[in-house]
């Protein structure tokens, strides 16, 4: 709780620093066939909202509200034991099968052919993940064949049988998941993984020049292997590569205080920055003419302890073999967002675009009912949780180049990473619209910040002479553990921020950020 002493920060573009273009994809997301992400949840041929194709319209609305442009499909740990071909033709041919990573059957009533239907009316693009554990090279040069070929070849014949005539035109894909995870069908070690890797690159690369290939990188900082994974994977295959991917998740939990996970934003830094080294050692070593990007294509807060406790409680029951189906589209990972956790992924949100040279595209896990923004009921409705908020206006107003501003912040202390700022911020400005926003969060549980913003630098050498504000928004609440819930949807909204313009210059804001807040502050030159 705030103790009344208020802190002092300034935010100012003067001496800030030009990062990079924002990438549209950094406001991706993620839907794997696990629990009630796909059944249940984008999916439900029975619900009164629902399209022609079987999804939900309430469900989609809802995702073009949250903004999100790129969906990673169908896995996740759900891909190394997937074939692609079970999912597409007639539903009533199509076969059930086991899922051995979530210990689930999966009916093959979606597969790529409607989740291309989904996204081509979500309006996202989609990013294609291809089964390295239990298939490989041929599987993925088919599967590249039938979504992307022209009419004429028997795969892409395949397609237009099952009645998409054009080309899907999937650009991006991913070359298996987690593969140095013990926990993977098909796992491997990093030497395994970089031949593997390189061989099916270089073909897929063959097949269309034009792919955007992603290769796995750790499946987080805490494998033994972190860093050196990287390092193996991307010099052996460094010619064939656009994306290493990276996987990280917070929960408070899991920090060593609820201050260290207000600062979670220190471990991806970190992150971010030993991939980074490692994909710039594979470019050296071959005297590279291409930056191997990074897809931080799983990220958010996961309450893993309690996804752990339940894998252990089904293996306990199931130490015998047994003749009892598996259940079908359960509920697995259905995480309930605090208030806190939607200040965490906020903060988040602000490290990835404080990166967005490196970090290319994003991936924020999942989307609907597993470990999501987006909740639904069977047969009922649909309503947002706490992280819906700051991800989608970010995703909205994050638009032209980022730019890193000098912070002077108050600092707070930390077990993990020391003293750190207790605020941090970063500012996206477009040229052709002339409008822009910062993002900021203030990380001190203790504090209330009285913040200095100076953005007279946007107006400087140029025609326009005033800031006006378009949208101003503050997340934060008394009870740092409030929650939406289908009985109280709108317990927690985004309120409006306490922001103040300077009588004498325009351009100069006092801005309050209550304790563990986050805010964003859209606007336009006129």
């Amino acid at each position: 709780m705030n103790d009344n002493e208020v802190k002092r920060s300034t935010i100012s573009l003067q001496g800030a620093h030009h990062i990079a273009d924002v990438p549209r994809r950094i406001f991706g997301s993620f839907i794997e066939h696990l629990g009630r992400s796909v059944y249940g949840g984008i999916y439900e041929p029975e619900h009164e909202s629902a399209n022609e194709h079987g999804f939900r319209g309430d469900v989609l609305d809802l995702v073009k509200e949250l903004g999100v442009t790129c969906v990673r499909y169908p896995g996740g740990n759900f891909v190394s034991n997937y074939r692609w071909q079970d999912g597409v033709g007639p539903k009533n041919q199509r076969p059930v099968r086991r899922d051995l990573a979530w210990h689930t059957t999966e009916p093959n009533q979606v597969g790529l052919d409607d989740f291309y239907h989904w996204s081509k009316a979500a309006g996202t693009e989609i990013m294609m993940a291809v089964n390295m554990g239990t298939q490989g090279l041929q599987s993925a040069l088919d599967e590249i064949e039938y979504a992307n070929g022209a009419p004429g070849t028997a795969l892409a014949d395949w397609r237009v049988a099952n009645g998409i005539r054009e080309p899907m035109d999937i650009r991006m894909w991913c070359i298996g998941n987690e593969m140095d995870g013990p926990w993977q069908v098909g796992h491997m070690s990093a030497e395994e993984y970089a031949v593997a890797v390189e061989r099916t690159a270089h073909a897929m690369k063959l097949a269309e020049p034009g792919l955007e290939l992603v290769a796995c990188g750790s499946s987080s900082a805490s494998m033994p292997t972190f860093g050196t994974w990287e390092r193996t994977v991307l010099t052996r295959a460094y010619d064939y590569l656009d994306f290493v991917s990276c996987h990280a998740y917070y929960f408070e939990r899991g920090a060593k205080s609820p201050q260290d996970f207000l600062a979670s934003g220190e471990n991806m830094k970190h992150f971010i920055a030993t991939v980074a080294a490692q994909a710039d050692d594979a470019k050296a070593a071959h005297q590279g003419d291409h930056d191997i990007a990074l897809s931080f294509d799983e990220w958010g807060v996961w309450y893993q302890d309690d996804w752990n406790r339940q894998e252990e409680e089904w293996k306990a029951q199931n130490r015998v073999l047994h003749n009892e189906p598996w259940p079908t589209a359960p509920h697995l990972l259905e995480d309930t967002y605090t208030v806190r956790d939607a200040v965490v992924e906020g903060a988040l949100m602000i490290e990835l675009l404080a990166h967005c040279d490196r970090v290319r595209s994003a991936s924020r896990a999942q989307l609907v009912n597993v470990i999501a923004p987006i909740m639904t009921q069977n047969d009922g409705p649909a309503w947002k949780q706490t992280v819906f908020y700051p991800f989608a206006f970010a995703a909205h107003h994050a638009v032209g180049d980022a730019f890193a501003p000098t912070i002077h912040s108050s600092q707070v202390h930390t077990e993990s990473y020391g003293d750190v700022d207790a605020v941090r911020a970063v500012v996206t400005f477009d040229q052709q619209t002339h409008s822009g926003c910062v993002l900021m969060v203030n990380r001190d549980m203790q504090h209330t910040t009285e913040l200095q913003l100076d953005l007279q630098d946007l107006l400087s050498n140029t025609q326009f002479t005033e800031i006006i504000a378009d949208e101003q928004v503050l997340l934060h609440d008394d009870d740092p553990y409030a929650t939406n819930t289908i009985e109280h949807p709108d317990r927690v909204k985004l309120r409006t921020l306490d922001i103040t313009a300077s009588a004498e210059h325009p351009a100069q804001f006092t801005v309050t950020l209550p304790e563990e807040s986050w805010a964003g502050f859209a606007f336009h030159l006129v």
